[in-house]
């Protein structure tokens, strides 16, 4: 009996950093959710939250790009990887502006930090879409 071990191996995320990308999009929906609650009532708690809200998913988009350009740079395959870091640096830099305007006075943060909110939002889902369609989950095989 002959036993044909024709592996190839194909750049997988690992279970972790798809996690910590998948939590992106929770957070930073519900940042532009508070946007949009703060902008037809006014309450100012609804500004906070937003801010607490784009801050934690800064965090998590954080650390799946320190991830994600650690793949980049240890990769031994790297075609198609690259837009993948890319999008999600783009993400969290505008992110971070976005966590910017809400450190403004309330009345000030609109309508830029929705607007700001709407293109973080979709960037997330387009960066956590390209990291689980084209790379799947289940570490290196």
């Amino acid at each position: 009996m002959v036993v044909n071990d024709n592996r190839i191996q194909y750049l997988r995320l690992h279970p972790l950093h798809g996690v910590l990308l998948a939590a992106t999009i929770p957070l930073f929906l519900g940042g532009l959710l508070s946007d949009l609650a703060y902008a037809s009532s006014y309450q100012i708690q609804w500004s906070n939250f937003a801010s607490w809200l784009i801050v934690g998913g800064l965090v998590f988009g954080g650390a799946a790009l320190l991830w994600a350009i650690a793949n980049l740079i240890f990769a031994s395959r790297r075609s198609g990887y690259s837009l993948y870091p890319a999008i999600l640096a783009a993400t969290w830099v505008l992110g971070f502006f976005n966590s910017l305007i809400h450190a403004k006075d309330a009345w000030a943060i609109m309508p830029m930090s929705l607007i700001l909110s709407v293109i973080v939002v979709l960037l997330a889902c387009v960066s956590t879409w390209i990291g689980f369609v084209k790379f799947g989950v289940g570490g290196r095989r």
